[in-house]
Formats: structure tokens, sequence, C-alpha cells
């Protein structure tokens, strides 16, 4: 299972948001961090086939991102994921599992597991209006999840959660990335350092470093900060 990524491009008028990235991503946990502005959005909806990109190409299994045949195999949480207030978090899980193709009878069964992994049990009949933030966000990853994606891409996915439940989260992932692609954008550093394979990072839409920790050598919070102190992260 491979997501190859080559010479990927995204130009606005004046500005190359995304700077002919190219990298090759295999099963497990992908750590991707980069100060606000770095290209860390763009290069994630272009992955997801959201985004065209100006130059470069990306394909999942060989198959390119704008296929519909892709869409089956993708899980994808942005930063503001859409919802509807008046839906409780039932109806919504089911809606989204209409859109991914599950039928009625499994996708009942599949949004139960999934309310009870990301601790919302219990709160399945209310109203999502009246969910809190971190709850909000809980929903986000269940629903990233719906169809057992192959590619699971989250952009920003533990704003919002408390500790505890950024553990559970963290717990998630990991079993996750041991058979399928993962692609986390955060900036909380701690997050990625307990749960990546590998780190990759971006600056002015490049790609500045992708590598273990054993390749870091340091602290990867001191690291991070090495690479961008001069933005005054």
């Amino acid at each position: 299972m491979e997501l190859v990524i080559d010479r990927l491009t995204k130009q606005y008028k004046n500005k190359i948001a995304v700077d002919r990235v190219s990298i090759t991503l295999s099963p497990g946990v992908y750590g991707l961090l980069g100060a606000n502005g770095a290209g860390k959005t763009t290069l994630m909806r272009m992955i997801c086939g959201i985004l065209k990109p100006t130059g470069g190409t990306v394909t999942f299994q060989g198959i390119p991102v704008s296929s519909e045949e892709f869409k089956d195999m993708l899980g994808y949480l942005p930063q503001d994921f859409g919802y509807y207030p008046d839906f409780t978090g039932m109806d919504f899980l089911m809606y989204m599992a209409l859109l991914k193709g599950i039928n009625k009878t499994a996708a009942r069964k599949r949004c139960k597991e999934l309310l009870d992994l990301v601790g919302l049990s219990g709160m399945e009949k209310k109203k999502i209006k009246i969910y809190s933030g971190g709850m909000k966000q809980r929903l986000g990853i269940a629903q990233a999840i719906l169809n057992r994606p192959k590619l699971l891409v989250l952009d920003e996915p533990t704003a919002g959660l408390d500790p505890k439940e950024r553990v559970r989260f963290r717990n998630l992932i990991a079993e996750l990335g041991k058979e399928n692609i993962v692609l986390l954008s955060t900036h909380i550093v701690s997050d990625v350092e307990k749960i990546a394979d590998r780190i990759l990072m971006m600056k002015e839409g490049q790609l500045i470093f992708n590598g273990t920790f054993d390749a870091i050598g340091e602290k990867l919070e001191d690291f991070y900060l090495e690479q961008f102190e001069e933005d005054g992260i």
C-alpha cells in the first residue's frame, strides 16, 4: 500500500502554497508539523482530491486521488468539518454512512461502535448544537473512520480535546496506523511525539524534513522550534 506524491505544487497568483513536494508513504502514522501558512492544509486537501494541484500528481495504490474509487478508501477530517446542528450524533453518522455507500443495517451497527469508541455513547440522541467543542471533534473523528479507510487524513484532530480525550485519540490512531496510512497535522508536538512513526515538516510550502525520531537525535519539540525560530514560533 502506497501513497505517492510526485512534485506536487499549488500556486495562488504570486504565492506558492505547496512547492514541488515529493514523498511516498506506506502504512504507519505520519506527523505533519509546520507553522501557520506553511502549506500543510493545502497539501492535505490536494492529497484528498478536494483541491486541484497546479502541478504534479497524487496517487494511492496507483489510483489518481480525483477518482471515485479513491474516495471509497479515504477518511478525512478537516480543521472545520461541516455538520448539521439540529441532527443528533447518530443521525449525522448515519447520514455520512449513507453518503459513503454503507448499507443501513451495517451502518447502524458501525455508528454505535464508533460512538462508543470516541466516548459519545449516551449522547447519540442529543442534537449536535448542544455538544461541546471536544464532543464535536470526537464526532468528526468518528465520521472520518466510518468506512474503515485505508488512508486517513486528519487536520488538527486534537483541537478542543482535553488531555484524557487526547490519550484516547492517540491510542486509536496508533492502532489504525498498524495497517493503514495515517497523515496527522497538529500544532501539539507532544501528540505527534507519542504516536508518529515518522515526522514530516513543512516550511514555506516545501518539505524540509522527513525522518524518524532516531534521525532527530533530540527532543522533538526542541528540534521543531529550531527549524522555525526565525518565524517567531
